[in-house]
């Protein structure tokens, strides 16, 4: 127990000085924001995923079936736009291989932009939203997850990933002390991040305005980019390259 309440701390309040300084937290409210976002765009723009591509696959399944409910226009839509936010991570990732901190607060500047963007789009397009809205907020919002994902991809810090949990929730079984190992808390904690963003958003969709998921998910992605930005000018030791 004292090994998993110590792991969860490291995430939490990491050791600035350590090999990944701030990075464990701004990822984890990362996560958050896939929450945020996903609640948002199932609930209000169709059975539709901008996050999570593997769902998108499926409904896109679905759809060739002949479900009702699930649009095929709308999850190609969603997976293009996620592709291209990625490739726009590649470029970002070409830049600032080398170093983390300007990886991840020009990736999370990138992304608040379309993240400002869609929060206009979702305020002023009403609820239900309407087509004329409904694609372009899927692109937007498609687009700033793919480009965080990738950004998070190269970050690589193990279990958090920011919008995939099928590999953290088989490591968090297959290693638990159950199965011969020993549960990770990092693990826990980003399962339980992506959890709350999704509880929160799927509230404020149902009880409020429903721009205000994609608001809090601005706000965060802004506090991480400002955050990785200062505490990276320094050059510290956790910017350079990717640590396994």
């Amino acid at each position: 127990m004292t090994g998993f309440l110590a792991e969860v701390r490291s995430v939490l309040v990491p050791d600035l000085a350590g090999r990944h300084g701030p990075l464990p937290p701004v990822l984890l409210s990362m996560t958050v924001v896939t929450g945020l976002v996903d609640a948002f765009s199932y609930l209000t723009l169709g059975h539709v995923f901008v996050a999570n591509m593997t769902g998108n696959v499926v409904f896109l399944a679905f759809a060739l079936g002949g479900a009702p409910g699930f649009s095929i226009s709308a999850s190609v839509a969603a997976l293009a736009a996620f592709a291209a936010g990625a490739f726009g991570g590649g470029r970002l990732i070409a830049r600032y291989r080398d170093h983390r901190a300007r990886l991840h607060s020009s990736a999370a500047a990138s992304q608040a932009v379309l993240l400002a963007v869609a929060v206009i789009l979702a305020a002023v397009g009403g609820n239900p939203v309407t087509t004329a809205f409904r694609y372009p907020l899927i692109v937007l919002l498609g687009a700033s997850m793919g480009l965080q994902n990738a950004a998070a991809r190269k970050i690589a810090i193990p279990d958090l990933t920011t919008t995939v949990l099928t590999l953290t929730i088989t490591g968090l079984a297959a290693d638990s002390a159950a199965a011969g190992g020993s549960s990770s808390g990092r693990r826990l904690v980003a399962i339980a991040a992506m959890l709350a963003g999704a509880l929160i958003g799927t509230a404020l969709v149902l009880t409020g305005e429903i721009f205000y998921p994609l608001l809090i998910a601005l706000l965060i992605v802004l506090a991480g980019a400002v955050t990785t930005y200062q505490l990276g000018r320094s050059e510290p030791d956790w910017v350079k390259g990717a640590a396994a």
